[in-house]
């Protein structure tokens, strides 16, 4: 059974939706790795870059509700072309601004908002649509693919070419961007629509409400959601001045930051190609809460880096856990929960989940301000610790709840 699942094939609309992440998670990753140091040519002041971060994922709290209500009652295809049109815009327009020399502190602010609302809104559709597309045992195969293509996109070829072309002209990496997220909806737009009935639906209240309900209901799923919101929150606030860190602690040149980034992607490529792999030997939980510990271990080692070479190969580490995390628990709210209430319960995990990040970022930028730059991945490292060995009993019961039902004798169907 294994062997057949093993060698079925991906249906043809999912290569399409891979494609159209893979084009876009190039242009991510110019902007990504030009946004930090077009921020430190406005300011310096890690208090101030971590406003710009915290807007970037503050709409995961606001706005992450609604979005989801959203994505279970429209067209999800339509919602995530829309979406990345608007994206065009807004970096086209932020393209502009960065070569007329009017960027500032609130106006990359008031972008990072706006560029985050679009993802909520696209990000929470293209999760719920993978079921649609693909068969439930071969949705840990897909997933991690497109982390795999998203990761070499982001991290290999658009971090080092985005810092490259900050190097050349300041605009030049946003222009790519708005390219990238242009061609993409291009692709997303040729996706089978799946129209829903909307004509009788509930207020978007008691939408909201029901998928609230049945996630707070679920306790494996409910764990999961508020330990990935310490984790993210754990992530960010060491995180967030890892441009500081690199270029005034280690002294690592604009081009060696691109590098650097895409010397972290190695890991995230590895754990997105081998996640199936290990998942069918070992069970989800299991590889879940391996990934969980051992990045304890690695956010402590990014605090104590003594020189970019160790930072980078740390970074390494932390990608392939992360990877390992993010398609374990995509794949069981894939499997877990019903299509017709996925864009909804997909919107209170990821508030939930998410929702911290702006807080996150808002402290590691107060900490690197009294503490250092380096202090924020200790306390995050103690932070994850802590949090992991309050969640271990329910990841355990849960863990010996499934070894004791049949359906899951056969590991590679979790």
């Amino acid at each position: 059974m294994t062997g057949s699942i093993t060698q079925a094939r991906l249906p043809a609309s999912y290569w399409r939706l891979w494609s159209a992440a893979a084009v876009s998670s190039v242009g991510d990753g110019v902007f990504a790795a030009a946004v930090p140091l077009l921020a430190i040519t406005v300011t310096t002041d890690p208090r101030l870059i971590s406003v710009v971060s915290a807007c970037t994922f503050l709409p995961w709290l606001l706005l992450s509700l609604p979005a989801g209500a959203l994505v279970d009652r429209y067209d999800r295809v339509a919602l995530m072309w829309r979406s990345q049109a608007v994206q065009a815009v807004i970096v086209t327009v932020m393209a502009a601004l960065a070569a007329a020399g009017e960027l500032s502190v609130p106006v990359l602010a008031a972008t990072a908002f706006a560029l985050g609302t679009c993802e909520v809104v696209f990000g929470n559709a293209s999760q719920a649509i993978l079921p649609d597309i693909v068969p439930k045992p071969l949705l840990h195969r897909a997933n991690g693919n497109q982390y795999t293509v998203t990761t070499i996109g982001k991290m290999f070829l658009g971090s080092p070419v985005g810092s490259l072309l900050f190097s050349i002209a300041v605009a030049l990496p946003f222009g790519i961007d708005a390219a990238s997220f242009v061609l993409s909806a291009a692709l997303l737009a040729t996706l089978p629509s799946r129209r829903r009935d909307h004509t009788d639906n509930p207020p978007l209240r008691l939408t909201i409400t029901t998928g609230l309900r049945w996630l707070t209901s679920h306790r494996l799923l409910r764990t999961l959601a508020l330990l990935l919101g310490v984790n993210t929150f754990c992530f960010q606030l060491g995180n967030v001045t890892l441009v500081l860190l690199a270029t005034q602690t280690l002294n690592v040149s604009d081009r060696g930051y691109g590098l650097m980034l895409a010397a972290g992607a190695v890991g995230a490529v590895v754990g997105g190609t081998v996640n199936a792999k290990i998942v069918a030997r070992i069970g989800a939980l299991p590889t879940l809460v391996t990934a969980l510990g051992a990045n304890v271990v690695v956010f402590e080692s990014l605090g104590l880096s003594p020189n970019a070479i160790v930072l980078g190969g740390l970074l390494t580490a932390n990608g392939f856990l992360t990877t390992l995390w993010n398609v374990v628990t995509v794949g069981l709210r894939q499997q877990l929960v019903p299509s017709e209430l996925l864009g909804r319960v997909n919107s209170v995990y990821r508030m939930l989940g998410w929702g911290l990040i702006p807080l996150g970022a808002l402290t590691g930028g107060l900490i690197a301000h009294m503490l250092g730059l380096r202090a924020g991945y200790l306390i995050a490292g103690a932070l994850r610790g802590i949090a992991l060995l309050i969640a271990m009993p329910v990841l355990i019961g849960a863990l010996r709840a499934r070894d004791k039902s049949p359906r899951t004798s056969t590991r590679h169907t979790e």
